[in-house]
């Protein structure tokens, strides 16, 4: 441990004497170019009703890449989608690069990244999420994600080709492509073979909650079994830098250029920068602030990509506590974290901002080991879903998520929609609707006695200001059939969550 810290002592001080990173955004393409995109991905887009293709996808006009090279300027990323290059600048350089007449603006990447905080995963705490889940009624139907491809944009992938619960992944050659965006050029394999620090291994766990089985233990870690994959590692984990942003929009736009539909990513941009002056502000995670943010929305409205990301784990935070980039994206799928008996909000799990008018988190599911392995459990569970229905949209298959979990449709800010079930989903992916499980109960006055059908001694309550966001998360004693409730001030609604249905009461 001593040794790791010296390391990482002694490589700060190097990565804060290079030139900042910034974003050039450039005023226009060239329209008579082709888009950069494969035949995969128009015909998936054809398939799926979208437009086979817009300005986002034309590459970078090539002149204006050249006219920036006879700058000095060496071009790290490109993205077509934001129409920007990224780029190491000296001050000079900025402003020289500012002045160029088909530069539109030139931004700078603030430092400062963090990876939502993982810990080893033990065996046993991996159970009761596909417990939780239902995961066992998509082996009963034979679903296990079989022809379905998962990108994973993580920060490192140690050791997974020797991982049991990735063996049959890797014995049965379905890795189908990877790059290194943090040491570009460098072969991909060498990502499972070398590690600076425990976070090279995050991506290795989030796939196994993903699709992970270890047959020798006899223990199911993830859904998509038998799915395919694309990886990608965009974050540096020796030092917090946010400007691997570029690097994961990069990764997007690769997967999207061959066709994948499906992505999980288990990071997030929020604070902790090396000035303090330019950290993210919490009223930025709007939903359109960020260039990652934005990025993730493109991918949702104009590639019908399904992007599924870890909420993040800033949820006992005090100075923080609501969602990271791009899970603030109204597009993605954005998964908390809930508690294993009561199914309500573990305490890291972050918050869904108050000034949203969409619910975040959309959903969530049981992880003790923060946000970043509870997505992937739900990546997993889109995947069976694609499998059980390919022609599903990722705007439908979100809607079709939201539906299938445990509180729809009253959704709030600290868990979404609930837990995900399988019985639902599964359903819902045959039919367009589902029997309602949900109860609107009418309460005038200060209190109410609310008759509900649970063996359970107690169960979770949220108190709400409003239709979406939670005042307080409580727990209710059940006596007698009954749960006796008394309104507080501001409160507007409760949600009581009996798990196989949901009480909803709205206070005159």
């Amino acid at each position: 441990m001593k040794r790791l810290l010296l390391l990482t002592l002694l490589l700060i001080p190097a990565a804060l004497q290079a030139a900042p990173k910034y974003w050039i955004y450039l005023k226009n393409k060239d329209l008579a170019s082709s888009p950069a995109v494969s035949l995969q991905t128009l015909a998936s887009r054809q398939q799926l009703g979208l437009p086979i293709s817009d300005e986002t996808d034309l590459p970078i006009n090539i002149a204006y890449e050249q006219a920036l090279k006879a700058q000095s300027v060496t071009i790290i990323n490109k993205s077509k989608w934001l129409n920007a290059v990224s780029a190491n600048l000296t001050s000079e350089q900025a402003m020289k690069v500012r002045e160029l007449d088909f530069v539109q603006e030139v931004i700078p990447i603030d430092p400062g990244f963090y990876v939502a905080k993982t810990q080893p995963i033990e065996k046993a705490q991996m159970a009761p999420v596909m417990s939780q889940v239902q995961a066992s009624l998509f082996l009963k139907e034979g679903i296990t994600a079989k022809d379905v491809t998962i990108g994973v944009i993580d920060a490192g992938f140690y050791g997974a080709d020797s991982s049991l619960a990735l063996a049959k992944i890797f014995s049965n050659k379905r890795i189908l492509g990877i790059r290194d965006y943090v040491k570009p050029g460098r072969a991909g394999e060498l990502l499972f073979s070398t590690a600076e620090s425990f976070s090279d291994m995050h991506g290795t766990e989030v796939m196994a909650a993903i699709a992970g089985v270890d047959f020798q233990d006899e223990i199911q870690y993830g859904m998509a079994t038998n799915a395919k994959f694309y990886l990608a590692r965009t974050d540096y984990s020796m030092r917090e830098y946010r400007g691997e942003e570029d690097n994961w929009i990069a990764a997007m736009e690769w997967m999207d250029s061959l066709g994948v539909r499906l992505i999980n990513t288990s990071l997030g941009y929020a604070k902790g920068f090396s000035d303090p002056k330019e950290n993210y502000i919490p009223s930025q995670m709007d939903g359109k602030t960020s260039a990652i943010t934005r990025a993730a929305q493109i991918a949702s409205d104009k590639k019908g990509i399904m992007l599924i990301v870890s909420a993040g784990n800033e949820g006992d935070d005090k100075s923080w506590g609501i969602v990271s980039a791009p899970a603030d994206a109204k597009g993605v799928l954005s998964v908390g974290a809930t508690n294993g008996k009561l199914w309500n909000r573990i305490g890291y799990s972050s918050v869904g901002p108050e000034f949203l008018s969409y619910v975040k988190p959309n959903v969530s599911c049981f992880s003790l080991y923060g946000t970043s392995l509870s997505a992937p459990v739900i990546t997993g569970f889109a995947a069976c879903l694609l499998q059980a229905n390919p022609k599903l949209t990722n705007k439908e298959l979100i809607s079709l998520i939201e539906k299938s979990s445990h509180l729809y449709p009253y959704g709030n800010n600290f868990i979404g929609y609930g837990v995900p079930q399988a019985s639902r989903a599964l359903a819902l992916a045959k039919a367009p609707y589902l029997p309602d499980s949900g109860k609107l109960v009418k309460a005038k006055g200060r209190s109410i006695d609310i008759e509900v059908a649970s063996t359970e001694p107690v169960v979770a309550i949220y108190r709400k200001k409003n239709e979406k966001d939670v005042l307080s998360q409580q727990v209710a004693k059940v006596q007698n059939g009954k749960i006796s409730l008394k309104r507080q001030s501001g409160e507007h609604f409760t949600t009581i969550d009996l798990q196989n249905s949901v009480i909803e009461v709205a206070w005159d």
